[in-house]
């Protein structure tokens, strides 16, 4: 491919979510960032613009909107420079990567990930090569007549400048995605939000036994960890790049990083503050495996997480299910005895709160509906395993409640023959009861009335009024009742009420400078 006329070279980022990572604005995926870096490797000459799927809707909408303002958006929220230019882009771009694909369920207030009809109307636009990167890959090989003529190669795992056009089945080794690393500025530039880097740290799953869900060891059957420098190395670029907001996210378990090396987990803190990112605003994890946590390295780890990582923190772990027939049922390694100790952990490590009003760190548990072995007494264990944990005086951020989706490879997906589950038919009423047993009355525990949060933005408008938040892990979000405020206007809120989602407040006089 000649780049000597200045070939256009498209990613088109349809969005992903992953057991192990976020790829929903205001995150910046690894997916995103891998492509742009192969591209602009494999391509040197070449523009390589940056789509989303929200662009392509504004322009297939006539150029505006499908909510009318003031209200926000959600099909459209995510604005790149190139919107109103995103379909002659995909016209005339040589090659277009698409990344795609949920391996989980999803909702999100600001963003919708776009569906395969979606793409394929956008790939109708093309007529250059065009490229498929991230979950969806696995999906399209499975299925290969409901995808037939859209992609000419697939990756599933990486991308890496070598083999744009040929595909892939398996990761790309850290070294080459290492060497094919760019500069991000023009790539950053490119995006009208604030994006928070999603960071990965290691391929695979640490435990011996793999839950029958998970898409994690499908991805990659053995641990591959990244050296701490790597990881330094491409914080620092992100940071250069103006990228003040990380995630260390991208895998399984933050606590099993170099299986559960307190010291070189210390050196890694240490260096993204001290070193690769000292002007950062967030640092925050994602998920961790109970077991790793309820270990005594574990409580170590989580005493780092709160000394190095900023508040509002949260370490999301999957329970899944409370009941022992489920978690024999699906090989689940973590009992509700594990469970409640390492929320302990989390808790001795993270409850205080800092100076914005938000705790250090605080747990999150992972409810999955749905597994084989589900009968109706599983919801029953589920709430009373919820109610011991709210009991025990204990904080957690949040609770997440989704039914499972078999991804391809999964030994999950060998049961889609199964009778449907009771969850099939009571997941709308049993959510409603997790909700209001536990989610609300937590969140009147973590964020009492009177609590003052600063440093929130406004970033969503709907009906019920203004939506506030900061970048980070699961942020909490702020409500301001029948308002509507102008986006990413800084305010510090007071907290007058709670819902099991969100939790409702007052403005209080913008902050000096805001």
């Amino acid at each position: 491919m000649s780049t000597t006329s200045r070939t256009t070279l498209v990613i088109l980022d349809c969005y992903t979510v992953e057991p192990s990572g976020l790829g929903v604005p205001p995150y910046l995926s690894t997916y995103a960032r891998m492509a742009y870096s192969a591209l602009r490797t494999a391509h040197p000459g070449a523009r390589v613009a940056y789509l989303t799927i929200d662009d392509v809707r504004w322009c297939l909408n006539g150029g505006r909107p499908y909510e009318q303002p003031p209200l926000s958006d959600r099909l459209t929220y995510s604005a790149t420079v190139n919107r109103e230019d995103a379909l002659r882009l995909l016209g005339d771009a040589a090659l277009t990567v698409v990344i795609a694909g949920d391996a989980v369920p999803s909702v999100h207030l600001q963003a919708q990930n776009g569906s395969a009809e979606e793409i394929g109307r956008a790939l109708a636009c093309t007529r250059g090569r065009r490229v498929l990167l991230g979950p969806l890959a696995s999906y399209a090989l499975a299925d290969p007549a409901a995808y037939a003529g859209l992609f000419d190669a697939v990756h599933t795992h990486t991308l890496a400048s070598a083999d744009i056009a040929s595909g892939t089945r398996q990761a790309a080794p850290y070294e080459r995605l290492a060497a094919d690393r760019v500069d991000f500025r023009d790539l950053v530039g490119q995006l009208c939000w604030t994006p928070v880097a999603e960071i990965e740290l290691y391929r695979g799953c640490t435990r011996r036994r793999f839950c029958d869900f998970c898409n994690e060891p499908v991805k990659a059957p053995v641990v591959d960890f990244r050296p701490v420098e790597d990881v330094l190395a491409e914080v620092a670029a992100l940071h250069a790049a103006g990228v003040r907001h990380f995630r260390l996210g991208q895998q399984t378990c933050f606590f099993s990083y170099l299986n559960r090396d307190a010291g070189a987990i210390e050196r890694l803190l240490a260096g993204i503050r001290e070193s690769a990112a000292p002007e950062l605003a967030t640092l925050h994890i994602d998920n961790a495996d109970p077991l790793a946590v309820a270990s005594p390295t574990g409580a170590k780890i989580a005493h780092l997480v709160a000394t190095y990582c900023s508040e509002g923190n949260c370490a999301p772990m999957g329970i899944e299910s409370f009941d022992p027939a489920v978690i024999k049922r699906n090989n689940l390694t973590c009992t509700p005895d594990i469970l409640v100790r390492a929320v302990e952990h989390v808790n001795e490590a993270g409850a205080r709160v800092g100076p914005g009003g938000l705790s250090m760190l605080l747990p999150g548990l992972n409810l999955i509906y749905g597994l084989p072995g589900e009968t109706h007494r599983t919801h029953y264990e589920n709430l009373a395993g919820l109610t011991r944990v709210l009991d025990a005086g204990l904080l957690c951020h949040r609770v997440n409640v989704r039914q499972a989706r078999a991804y391809p490879g999964t030994p999950l997906a060998a049961l889609q023959e199964q009778e449907p589950l009771p969850s099939a038919e009571h997941f709308t009423s049993w959510k409603a009861d997790i909700d209001h047993i536990f989610d609300q009355p937590m969140k009147q525990r973590v964020y009492p009335t009177g609590r003052r949060i600063t440093n929130l933005h406004s970033f969503f408008v709907t009906s019920r009024g203004t939506w506030h938040r900061r970048l980070g892990s699961y942020p909490i979000q702020v409500v301001e009742r029948g308002t509507i405020r102008p986006l990413y206007e800084v305010a510090d809120m007071t907290i007058t009420g709670h819902a099991p989602r969100y939790v409702y407040g007052e403005r209080d006089d913008a902050p000096a400078g805001a």
